[in-house]
């Protein structure tokens, strides 16, 4: 296999060497796209840094939601989003099940009570919207309760731009096979099957029923924001788009432009 002199130097840098011995068997080329997302990764990260301090000093509010299927990677890409900001200025938000108290409460109230104070930034995994999706497939909420749901986000997300939330809702999109893929890597992890859960174990059973209703959700729910559609069968691409994203959107400064445009971490020099 012939290397470019650059690609010779990612692959004798250290992350290059790194990513080699990350791997049972050698694969140059596996190594330097592996080189490639770890640069991307950590420019955006020094921008979202810089994000945060303006957030901070001028007293922003900021909410980002992630949705999508289960094991679309939401928790993954929010790790490593957040992965170099200050703990003390910004918290994740994934929620349990609500209990009896939160059962009777308005719906939206549990999650009100975690919105961001001045100065501070909010990632949920998942939101207000398993109202619009999970529930109802699942046959955790009514039809009638679906229904007063879809008719009160809108509004509610407009009082939290008016309040001078900044509010920007991702959903990270997988294929059926993709889903299956992951879920038995997770079921076959020791490490990571306590993550699979009952609703994961119906979704590939529900999958026509989550299609369903996740498209009444993009079409009943943009209204005050619209919904950032990010290709999730490639995580390492979702975490970059995901990144750039939050940043084109936020009009933080001093902003590098160039820095936050698309950049494909996997396209040949």
């Amino acid at each position: 296999m012939e290397l470019s002199e650059k690609e010779l130097n990612l692959i004798n840098s250290k992350r290059g060497l790194e990513g080699l011995l990350l791997e049972d068997k050698i694969d140059v080329k596996k190594t330097i796209k592996y080189v490639k997302y770890e640069k991307r990764m950590e420019k955006l990260q020094e921008e979202l840094l810089k994000l945060q301090k303006w957030v901070v000093a001028e007293g922003k509010k900021v909410v980002i939601i992630f949705e999508g299927r289960d094991a679309a990677g939401k928790g993954g890409a929010i790790r490593r989003i957040t992965e170099h900001l200050n703990p003390r200025e910004y918290k994740v938000v994934a929620l349990p099940k609500p209990d009896e108290i939160e059962i009777g409460q308005w719906y939206f109230q549990r999650y009100v009570n975690h919105l961001p104070q001045k100065g501070e930034i909010v990632f949920f995994d998942r939101s207000w919207y398993n109202r619009a999706i999970v529930e109802p497939v699942n046959g955790f909420c009514t039809q009638e309760q679906y229904e007063i749901f879809m008719s009160q986000v809108n509004e509610f997300e407009k009082m939290m731009l008016d309040s001078g939330i900044y509010l920007l809702k991702m959903y990270f999109s997988i294929s059926k096979k993709e889903q299956e893929k992951r879920f038995k890597e997770i079921i076959n992890d020791p490490l990571k099957k306590w993550k699979y859960s009952a609703v994961d174990s119906k979704a590939l059973e529900l999958w026509d029923a989550y299609t369903f209703y996740k498209e009444k959700m993009f079409e009943r729910t943009a209204k005050s924001v619209k919904w950032k559609i990010i290709k999730a069968n490639r995580k390492t691409d979702a975490r970059i788009t995901a990144l750039e994203y939050i940043l084109q959107k936020i009009p933080y400064v001093v902003k590098d432009e160039e820095a936050v445009k698309h950049h494909n971490v996997n396209k040949e020099d």
